[in-house]
């Protein structure tokens, strides 16, 4: 159906850049209402009180209200001259860090992290995608890795076509550290061992280890006890390699599967979900090349359980 260029009707709105002036409070400690009056004159003591009503002013990232609000030495207004400032909050799923080119993300368990053939809504990379397109829906969202949908933790997602193959294409070399922490049943012995075997997949999409290089690829585990209880204990776990399902299939061969996992042999959980949490990820920036790293604390019900 053909627009209506009279009525307007029929036709997309136009999408708006944001118009932002950023203040930097360098002086004495001032009220928001007042620094931003001063320091942009211009701009009328009524549409001011607006723009605050409306979350167009923010304070070190975080849009405020409070005419009043106290500012110190160091912080940073910003002043969005065309809507408010997007507040990102999800329960399952909290930004971590964020630039023009990364995402780094905490994921809650029992979040896809993409589609699949029968859910493509509801996922760390449709949540993503929607919010990096109201900012601009031209913006993009990349998969640079995954974690299983019932295990939490550190994600990076890219926002540029150079940042995902940058990272995609030198991984092993980009990423520096990898932490997991595992909740397992029993006791491990040794209590610090390197689990090393090849890992392969059957028809039923079952991964399996085995001593066969011929028939699966080299996947390296390295774990270490934290915390023994009487029938779980906590292992932190790091990665030389990233095979599908690795940690779930290296633990389970040891005879300790990770609470929870029923796929790899484990009973029933108290806590009711997998016992796996991914809590450090240290990498170079695919673009400035600086070191990042990030960590998470030991999930609350992860100390409840190896008690």
């Amino acid at each position: 159906m053909a627009a209506d260029n009279k009525s307007g009707k029929g036709r997309l709105k136009a999408f708006k850049p944001d118009v932002i002036k950023t203040l930097d409070v360098t002086g004495p400690d001032r009220r928001l209402m007042e620094f931003v009056a001063s320091a942009l004159p211009d701009l009328k003591r009524t549409r001011l009180k607006q723009m605050l009503s409306h979350n167009q002013i923010a304070v070190n990232g975080q849009p405020v209200k409070a005419f009043d609000h106290e500012l110190q030495q160091g912080d940073r207004v910003m002043v969005n001259f065309v809507r408010e400032f997007k507040v990102f909050r999800h329960r399952r799923l909290r930004i971590v860090y964020e630039d023009e080119h990364i995402i780094v993300i905490e994921k809650g368990y029992g979040l896809l992290s993409i589609g699949t053939d029968s859910k493509s809504d509801g996922t760390a990379y449709s949540i993503l995608k929607d919010y990096v397109k109201w900012h601009n829906p031209a913006n993009k969202i990349f998969v640079v890795h995954r974690l299983d949908r019932d295990t939490s933790g550190l994600m990076m997602f890219a926002k540029s076509i150079e940042a995902k193959e940058k990272m995609q294409h030198n991984w092993n070399n980009m990423v520096l550290n990898r932490k997991y922490l595992a909740v397992v049943e029993g006791t491990p012995d040794p209590a610090t061992d390197t689990i090393r075997t090849y890992l392969a997949e059957n028809s039923r999409y079952e991964v399996y280890s085995t001593d066969n290089p011929e028939e699966g690829k080299l996947a390296v585990t390295r774990y270490t006890t934290l915390r023994a209880g009487r029938n779980f204990s906590l292992l932190e776990v790091e990665l030389d390699t990233g095979r599908k399902n690795q940690i779930r299939v290296h633990l389970s061969g040891i005879g300790h599967p990770i609470s929870g996992d029923r796929k790899y042999g484990a009973s029933p959980s108290p806590i009711h979900r997998l016992a796996l949490h991914a809590a450090t990820l240290r990498f170079v920036h695919p673009v400035t090349r600086q070191e990042m790293n990030f960590s998470t604390p030991v999930p609350r019900s992860f100390l409840s359980l190896a008690k």
